[in-house]
Order: C-alpha cells, then structure tokens, then sequence
C-alpha cells in the first residue's frame, strides 16, 4: 500500500503564461525548458554570488504552467523575488500555497493513484513520488517522521535545517549530487560561480549523512573532533543524521584516529565526492 505524508511545511507557487518556461529556465539552477509534464525538476534561486535564496521542486502542468513546491516558510518570499524579475515577460505569479498543498508518497515505485494538478517521481533521491493537490483531496495517513527518516537516509538536506539560505553554496547542499545543478543549460542567476566552485573543485564544506553511536543530537550542536570544529549537526531520526562538515577537518580527524563527537554523541560519517 502506498502512504501519503502531507507535508504542512511545504508551500506552493504557480507561474504560468506563455513566457513561464522560458523565463524559469533562464532564472533557475536547471533545466526547466525540456520539462514536460508529469515531471518535476530540482532547482534553486540563487543570489548573484551563488548562494542559494530557495530551493523548490517544479512540476509541469502543460498549457504553460509550472508549480513550485517550496518551504512554505519562504513562499511570500519567493512569490515577490519572482515578480521582480518577470519585467515584461507574459507570465503570472502567484502564491496558491493557501488552497494547494504538498503531499508525499516515499515508499511509492509508480505512480499513486491520487487526485493531483501535478504528480510526479521525486528527481532527488529515493524518495518515492510527489503531489500537488487541491487541499483535502488527498488522505495522507503517513506520519511526517516517516518522511523525514527516508530523506536523512538518502542524503538529501532541508533547508534551514541542515543549511542556512543566503549563505550555503548549491554545492555545499549537495544539489550537484540530487540532480538539482544543470551544467549545460546556458546563463542562469549565480552560474558562473556555480561552474567555477564545479570545474576548480573549490567544494570545502558538504551536507553529510553520519551514524551517531547512540540517539543523534539535535540540530545545532557543535561537531568537534579532538579540539577542532569540523561542523554542525543538522536533520535527525533515531541515530541517523545529516551535518554540514568541513571536509578537509573530517579527512584529518580520520588520519589522525579522532572521533567526531557532538552533544556528547560519537558520530561516524560517511564522506561525499
């Protein structure tokens, strides 16, 4: 059986007209010009210096439409930064975060049968499918810690969470490693230093799933090994988490024998590319 998991914290915003996919695509991280529908894309919106100011799943809807399934918390945010940009291009945006909601079904390996203006595969990692839908059209009986494990175990960070918007790289959020960064579109907000960090291998810090021997701590401890700092604690589920780490100070630590510790907790991580 397929469990949907609603998840509140999610928001949603609609851009369409005959410009929409045009202008995403010129704006955002990915490739949203071959998007068809019954697909989603992850990508970003970055600052001029390439960090990132959100992050959003966008479906195609066809008929010139896309949806972005965003932080709920940033959708204001997100709708305004939109409309700055849109200049004359034939488009609208608008914020439906208050009618349409966010549903996922992790465990899903073909599409739900549900009621949704967009479904589709998570682009991400192994985390099922994801909707939009109208609010209560969809009976999410899943519990949201069950999303939450599924995504830590998969290594896919939240934002605010497990990095700091206006302040993390896409690199630093792994977006390079979930199919979030397309490297052959052409110009976007922030590319260049995007293409820079990528071809120069400038990559120092990363979001990194890590097994505590014991409960995980909670998000915001300090992760020292020996007396170095080396990172910060992020998302958590039973003794898995995700912590943005220095890499460099975790590849001495493990040359040196010393054990990453946070909240009193023995942490042992597993290194990304």
């Amino acid at each position: 059986m397929t469990t949907a998991i609603l998840l509140a914290d999610r928001g949603v915003i609609e851009v369409a007209g005959a410009d929409a996919g045009k202008f995403l695509h010129n704006l955002v991280t990915n490739d949203i010009a071959s998007l068809e529908r019954g697909e989603a894309r992850f990508a970003a919106l970055l600052t001029p210096q390439g960090k990132i100011l959100f992050d959003f799943l966008v479906f195609a809807t066809g008929e010139g439409r896309y949806l972005l399934d965003c932080p709920l918390s940033l959708a204001a945010d997100l709708e305004k930064r939109l409309n700055m940009y849109k200049l004359r291009s034939k488009l609208t945006v608008e914020n439906r975060s208050a009618e349409l909601e966010a549903v996922a079904f992790p465990d899903a390996t073909e599409a739900p049968k549900v009621e949704a203006l967009a479904l589709a595969s998570d682009p991400r990692a192994a985390l099922g499918w994801r909707a939009i839908a109208e609010k209560g059209k969809i009976v999410a009986l899943g519990e949201r810690g069950e999303y939450d494990a599924r995504r830590i175990r998969a290594g896919v960070p939240l934002g605010g969470v497990d990095f700091t918007y206006n302040d993390a790289f896409p690199h630093e959020a792994d977006m390079d490693l979930l199919a979030g960064l397309d490297f052959k579109k052409g110009c976007y907000v922030g590319q260049e230093v995007v293409s820079r960090m990528k071809h120069r291998g400038l990559v120092r810090k990363r979001v990194t799933p890590y097994r505590a021997k014991g409960d995980a701590p909670a998000p915001g401890e300090t992760i020292r090994a020996g007396e170095i700092e080396i990172g910060v604690t992020g998302s958590r589920a039973g003794d898995e988490g995700l912590a943005l780490i220095r890499l460099d100070r975790l590849a001495d630590a493990k040359e040196k024998g010393d054990a990453p510790m946070a909240g009193g907790v023995a942490l042992e991580f597993v290194e990304k590319n």
